[in-house]
Parts: structure tokens; C-alpha cells; sequence
């Protein structure tokens, strides 16, 4: 069973991903099915496409776009699949709409994907507490590399072009290579920022 242009994934676990343990107890934080937030992002490839060449084999994690496996309500109040899902527990994926592979090398970027974690904001008299349109790059790709942009790198990215996912408990910002716009250099100061939320799922 292949399709010719898509991914064919089933997600891994549960296709929403709505509860936190907070001292061994389990917490329910959503059970809106529209709330993109909460949709699972993680599936595991069981065919790849037929026409294109990627680096992703069957049985790699990835990481995917919040509305494959997001379900939504008719005008009859019906709860349906999206249009990514196939038959059973089986869901089409674009090859745009995956970020990250997951293979016995660990997590690597897909494409023209790059992940960057946030700093904390020393700006005592700012609210915010996480430093704006500034991270250190957690996850690279080649086109970064050979513009001397690298893992562990401070760096300036474009306004409004990131979106954030859970990697191994620490929330990244996904961007495109193109949405990274300054490498600065670092003081040695700079302090990672992980909301206490993301450790705790």
C-alpha cells in the first residue's frame, strides 16, 4: 500500500494529546477536538511516497502539522475526520507537512526545517520570559551549515515565523532555514527557557 506523492502514517499514540502528570496524577487540559494545541503531532511513517525520494523509511517517527489527525464538528453537530485521514487508523501525509524524522540517529530536521529553543529575557521590567525573535538553534539542516549557521548557535529569526512543538519535553520553535536572519555572538549568559508545562508532559 503506497500512495504516490504522500506519506501514509498512523499517529503515535492517541490523536489528541490533552493530559500533563503533576505528581502522578493525571490532568486533562482540553477536550475541545477543534483546539489545534492539542492534536498529536508524532506518527510513525508506514509507507513512504512512491514518487518521491526522501530520507524518512517505514517505521521512522515524524513529526507532523498540527491538523493531520485534528477532527472537527459538522453543521449537525457530528464529529468527522480531517481530509488527511484514509481508512482505519491510517492518515495521509504531504510531504510539506512534515518537520522532523525521527530514526535510530535520533531527531533530524526534514527539508528546509530548523528548530530553535528560547532564551530567558533579562529585562527586569518586561513581563515576558522569554526573550523576542532570539534562540539558540537546537536543530540545524545543510543549507544553515553552509552558511556557517550551526547546532548551539545564538540566533534572530524573522516575527511570526515560528510555531512551537514538544520535542523530548522541551518546547522548540519550528521555522523554515530562510526564516533565520542573524547569527549573533554568544556572551556565555544566555539561559535556555523551558515553561515548567512542557517538562511536566
Amino acid at each position: 500500500m503506497k500512495s504516490l506523492y504522500d506519506f501514509i502514517v498512523k499517529p503515535l499514540g492517541e490523536t489528541y494529546d490533552n493530559t500533563i502528570n503533576i505528581d502522578d496524577t493525571k490532568l486533562i487540559l482540553n477536550n475541545n477536538v477543534e483546539s489545534f494545541k492539542f492534536v498529536n503531532n508524532y506518527a510513525e511513517v508506514i509507507s513512504t511516497p512512491l514518487m518521491l525520494e526522501t530520507p524518512v523509511n517505514v517505521g521512522d517517527i515524524i513529526l507532523v502539522h498540527h491538523n493531520v489527525f485534528r477532527r472537527w464538528y459538522d453543521m449537525k453537530g457530528k464529529q468527522k475526520n480531517g481530509r488527511a485521514f484514509f481508512v482505519d487508523d491510517l492518515y495521509f501525509v504531504s510531504i510539506d507537512q512534515v518537520y522532523l524524522y525521527k530514526n535510530k540517529n535520533g531527531f533530524n530536521p526534514f527539508g528546509d526545517r530548523c528548530f530553535v529553543k528560547p532564551i530567558k529575557s533579562k529585562n527586569v521590567l518586561d513581563n515576558e520570559k522569554e526573550q523576542s525573535l532570539v534562540g539558540i538553534l537546537k536543530i540545524g539542516n545543510s543549507s544553515l551549515e553552509a552558511l556557517g549557521i550551526n547546532q548551539g548557535d545564538l540566533v534572530g529569526f524573522k516575527p511570526n515565523s515560528e510555531f512551537d512543538f514538544l520535542i523530548n519535553k522541551e518546547r522548540l520553535y519550528c521555522m523554515k532555514s530562510n526564516d533565520i536572519v542573524l547569527r549573533y555572538e554568544r556572551k556565555g549568559d544566555e539561559e535556555e527557557y523551558n515553561p515548567s508545562w512542557a517538562e511536566s508532559s
